[in-house]
């Protein structure tokens, strides 16, 4: 059984209603999101395999449905594998508008219980229902609720999982995808915990599985017995601490409603391999006013611009550099990410794929700037929110810089415009 398997196998059949006191803590997550938008509007395709992703050469999935999935094809997987594995899935490209509208429609919702909800991406949320017992009922009957109202309202299904921790609540949803209802016991946490593969913890990747079994650990209870020292001789300080706590069920986060995106950006995956520096910086300026233009209509600014570089076999490095005052300006992130490509050693290797991130995030207009004697930035502001109203009356593609109006034939496939990392 994989990994992937491992993680997300159906929890224990339905029993006598589990005890939900002080269990306030609700993790909801969205079944084969994309998917399920893409199914209402293509309802023949109920019960088939469907796939979302590019559909290029270089495409890679987005989203699986279920009956996909039994093949062994998961988000992130390169398209190419994913028919392989699963040659007779219909495969849709992705239509990012539509699941932003349907995510909006579905946090509506979770707002309605509580203003207690913490976003973690457009198929996700926390949900802190502690100020709605009372008015609602215990956590387990709001959880039906939200369900039931998402498929009456939006005609999708969601999987929810109720805990007394953000940590136990994920995994709870995790355990009864897809359309399923799962209540972990304040007092059941560590039966409930003890018996998952070391994968389940959050914090546990690859490499640091891999470090476990070395260990002959490969249950959360495993970890839980284990002394302290020695994880955080083998694993580091930090992240030993980190494991031991959540293998006893302990995670202090709260449910944090108005936690800002902590980045922004977007990427290309090249239909072939591209080496001239030429056709990356059109790519980079491209992908510098999609990102700019992203910022602006999330009324944020961004202190850091960071490039991803990913060579022909596979390899990635990223640069970043912080600049002295935040920006949301397509012009200010080109010139950082073609300066940070220039001095990557990169210029000229073949590359699969380039991306543009601006991090540390503030607010629009709220950090002081210092500009230099007789600079002004207002002319770039007003020409960038220009192109913005253009754009929202006729698309993005509407007005675009010189040097983009003559579509490179070698870009393709992939464009993630991923937000909140």
């Amino acid at each position: 059984m994989s990994r992937k398997q491992q993680l997300h196998r159906p929890g224990p059949p339905p029993g006598p209603p589990a005890d939900d006191t002080g269990c306030s803590i609700l993790h909801v997550d969205m079944d084969a999101f994309f998917v399920s938008v893409e199914l209402l509007e293509r309802p023949e395709l109920r019960g088939r395999p469907v796939i979302v992703g590019g559909v290029g050469g270089r495409g890679v999935v987005s989203a699986a449905s279920y009956e996909a999935r039994r093949f062994g094809v998961h988000s992130a997987m390169p398209m190419t594998r994913a028919r392989r594995l699963c040659p007779q899935a219909v495969v849709l490209p992705p239509r990012h508008a539509k699941y932003a509208a349907a995510s909006a429609a579905v946090f509506e919702i979770f707002r309605s219980v509580t203003p207690l909800v913490e976003p973690l991406s457009l198929d996700e949320a926390f949900l802190d229902v502690a100020g709605a017992l009372r008015r609602i009922g215990r956590p387990a009957a709001i959880a039906a609720a939200i369900r039931a109202q998402v498929a009456e309202q939006q005609g999708l299904t969601c999987s929810v999982g109720v805990a007394n921790t953000k940590f136990v609540a994920k995994l709870a949803s995790t355990r009864c995808k897809p359309d399923g209802l799962l209540v972990v016991p304040a007092d059941g946490v560590l039966e409930f915990l003890h018996a998952l593969p070391v994968a389940a913890l959050w914090g546990v990747g690859e490499r640091t599985e891999q470090n476990l079994l070395r260990l002959g650990l490969r249950t959360v209870g495993q970890i839980a017995r284990t002394d302290l020292a020695l994880l955080q001789r083998e694993l580091g300080r930090a992240h030993g601490a980190h494991l031991h706590a959540l293998a006893w069920g302990r995670d202090e986060r709260s449910v944090v409603p108005d936690a800002r995106d902590k980045s922004i950006g977007a990427e290309e995956t090249f239909a072939t391999d591209v080496d001239d520096p030429e056709v990356i910086r059109r790519e980079l300026l491209r992908l510098a006013e999609k990102v700019g233009a992203r910022l602006r209509d999330g009324g944020h600014e961004g202190r850091t611009v960071s490039v991803k570089l990913r060579r022909a076999d596979f390899s990635t490095i990223t640069r970043s550099r912080t600049l002295g005052d935040p920006t949301d300006l397509a012009r200010v992130i080109y010139v950082t990410a073609s300066e940070l490509y220039e001095g990557s050693g990169l210029e000229g290797v073949r590359l699969r794929l380039v991306g543009v991130r601006v991090e540390n995030l503030v607010p629009a207009g709220t950090a002081p700037r210092q500009l230099a004697l007789g600079e002004s930035e207002d002319g770039w502001h007003a020409a960038e929110r220009a192109v913005d109203q253009v754009a929202h009356r006729f698309g993005r593609g509407a007005v675009r810089p010189a040097a983009l109006v003559r579509r490179d034939t070698s870009r393709s496939a992939r464009d993630t415009g991923d937000t909140g990392e």
